[in-house]
């Protein structure tokens, strides 16, 4: 898709018609209290508009209209291809309506019109295309069998679901739970961020008007405290899946637990180290990988490399090409297409990081910030047990270790609370193998930053996941049932009858 300049960028988020009600059983409603709350544009700290302020109440009616929808069939019982044809039929409109997608975006979450354009809108498309071509192409079992009997292993929809999405990536991450979810026929409930609501609800118009069934996606705006806990909690919710702070993560077990024992699954936080050898090849290309990983969507990314683990015969020079790689991270208008830094998300969330930028004694790159924004920072810490190296700052923030090893590399890499991402730059194919199979976190990628592709499981280690994947056709499994069907085939006519 080819930017257009910062002006016309402008005149498109002057004239949008921004969504304000919650979209519940096919329709915009208020909230059922009358309440609303204020969204605001990070960037400028300009009034969007007011949105529907959901509680409880509406929560218990979005999954009233929910259900519903699931146990009539209109969705769930609905032949895999004509699911199918409902989604291809949505990732057509989203591409029709991708520009105003991508700029809604921006002025609601302060991330970059670069990034929305060229990643998020377009990796959303993508991600329910994906879902929705395996609908028909994901095959249930036969167990082995016996002359008397056939046994059939096949998957039902889960129910009804409460997705919580996060505030970093609201439309992508809306796709990556929707997208296998509506594909395995359950009907939705969708909490997105209270500060990044307008995507979502300007998606579910969309669904509707690509003809999915009123009531199948429904998307419930509000607090956490307010919307996200009465999913939690809710006794006809049959599944949560959660991404967003371990802390957060962890209270949706509790509500399980103190409910009706629904199904949970949790992508959580990373402190995600990247590990960088004496042997690596091509530090300018490490450097690149490195300062991608570390300030991508201005480091408000679980999976950002906030730790470079770097061995001291290569750090010099590597630090050197980091610093010419930062020049071109430049901080500004997100609206200008040439801009890689925008704003952080909040006010609140700026505080805490600058609170961060605060407890560094060696800043060696960057450091400043100002009124929302903060530019690209490299820090120097002694050692692994600081808070810069042990807390996950979720901003544009990179805290560098010095190693002498390849085994104090990955002991390093593993003294953490978190596993989600890893990455390891090395010359030596078995290195990276080994170090690749030893550091604890659900992906690891060698010679390079990412997060895999559509067709591969994200999800992470020890207190960064749990229950789950997001990404692949593994996505699937977390929205459906196992049944075994028994079938017994003995022939009563030839057992001997007194």
């Amino acid at each position: 898709m080819d930017l257009l300049t910062k002006d016309e960028y402008k005149s498109i988020a002057a004239n949008l018609t921004l969504p304000t009600g919650a979209f519940i059983d096919g329709a915009f409603r208020p909230a059922i209290s009358g309440e609303t709350f204020t969204t605001i544009n990070p960037a400028t700290g300009e009034k969007l508009t007011e949105i529907a302020a959901c509680r409880a109440a509406d929560v218990d009616f979005a999954v009233e209209k929910a259900r519903e929808a699931f146990d009539d069939g209109r969705w769930s019982k609905l032949h895999p291809s004509d699911r199918k044809d409902v989604l291809i039929r949505l990732t057509k409109l989203m591409t029709r309506n991708a520009r105003e997608l991508a700029v809604m975006e921006s002025i609601d979450s302060g991330k970059t019109i670069y990034d929305c354009e060229s990643v998020d809108v377009p990796e959303t498309i993508q991600c329910l295309k994906w879902h929705a071509e395996l609908i028909d192409k994901i095959y249930d079992q036969v167990s082995p069998a016996s002359d008397d009997h056939i046994a059939m292993v096949i998957r039902e929809p889960i129910g009804v679901v409460g997705l919580v999405l996060p505030w970093n990536f609201p439309l992508l991450m809306l796709a990556w739970k929707i997208g296998p979810a509506l594909a395995a026929g359950c009907s939705v409930v969708v909490k997105p961020a209270a500060e990044t609501t307008l995507t979502a609800l300007r998606m579910a118009e969309l669904a509707m008007e690509a003809g999915l069934p009123r009531g199948v996606l429904n998307i419930v705006p509000g607090g956490g405290a307010e919307v996200g806990e009465p999913i939690g909690r809710h006794m006809d919710i049959d599944m949560v899946s959660f991404t967003g702070s371990t802390v957060t993560g962890k209270r949706f077990l509790t509500y399980s637990a103190e409910s009706n024992a629904k199904e949970v699954v949790l992508e959580m936080g990373g402190k995600n180290p990247a590990i960088v050898m004496d042997d690596a090849e091509n530090l300018d290309r490490v450097a690149a990988h490195v300062v991608n990983g570390a300030f991508w969507n201005m480091g408000e990314n679980c999976s950002a490399s906030s730790r470079l683990i770097v061995h001291k015969d290569v750090k010099a020079e590597l630090l050197e090409r980091i610093a010419h790689h930062v020049k071109h991270w430049n901080v500004g208008d997100p609206l200008n297409p040439e801009t890689r830094l925008g704003a952080l998300v909040s006010d609140g969330h700026y505080k805490k990081v600058c609170g961060y930028l605060d407890q560094a004694e060696d800043v060696l790159i960057g450091g400043k910030a100002d009124n929302g924004f903060v530019e690209a920072t490299v820090v120097e810490v002694r050692g692994n047990d600081v808070a810069l190296a042990r807390e996950e700052i979720f901003g544009p923030v990179l805290s560098v270790i010095e190693v002498s090893g390849f085994e104090e590399a990955i002991n390093i890499a593993n003294d953490t609370e978190y596993g989600l991402c890893a990455s390891i730059f090395t010359s030596n194919t078995k290195r990276a193998i080994r170090g690749a199979r030893a550091i604890r976190a659900g992906t690891v990628t060698v010679n390079s930053f990412g997060e895999g592709d559509i067709s591969t499981p994200f999800g992470g280690f020890k207190q960064s996941g749990f229950g789950g994947r997001d990404n692949s056709i593994h996505a699937h499994d977390q929205y459906t049932q196992l049944k075994t069907i028994w079938i017994d085939l003995a022939d009563d006519t030839d057992e001997a009858v007194d």
